[in-house]
């Protein structure tokens, strides 16, 4: 397993770390397998979404923000259970197929790893499993 360590910025953001997890993939030499990507956090995720267009991770931002508010007389003491709530939705881990040594994502895919609760420093676990 490898670990990408990242520094978050802002409370709440979508950060595309397609880049970081192919080059996972490529010193690997896997030719065909598979690559799991794993958020050990409670306050962030990942998902794969369109990557062309940074619109369209920042309407995603924006609507998770309506649906949970930040401050909606939640009882958890830390004060962050909107993140908790929102990493739920996005999922903590992504299967990404590989072949011809490559990750294999639809044209305009990405990875994006989910902040909910920064500025923070995170990690990203990569498996890769040859096939």
């Amino acid at each position: 397993m490898e670990i990408i360590s990242i520094h978050t910025e802002g409370r709440s953001s979508f950060m595309d770390i397609t880049g970081l997890v192919n080059k996972e993939v490529e010193k690997e030499g896997v030719e065909k397998g598979i690559c799991y990507i794993f958020i050990p956090h409670t306050t962030a995720g990942v998902t794969i979404n369109e990557a062309a267009d940074p619109d369209v991770r920042n309407d995603i931002e924006g609507a998770l923000d309506k649906l949970i508010p930040w401050n909606d007389n939640y009882r958890h003491r830390e004060g962050n259970s909107a993140a908790h709530i929102k990493a739920t939705l996005t999922g903590n881990s992504e299967m990404v197929f590989i072949n011809e040594g490559r990750l294999v994502l639809g044209t305009w895919q990405g990875i994006f790893f989910c902040e909910f609760d920064g500025p923070r420093n995170r990690q990203i676990w990569v498996e890769i499993v040859q096939r």
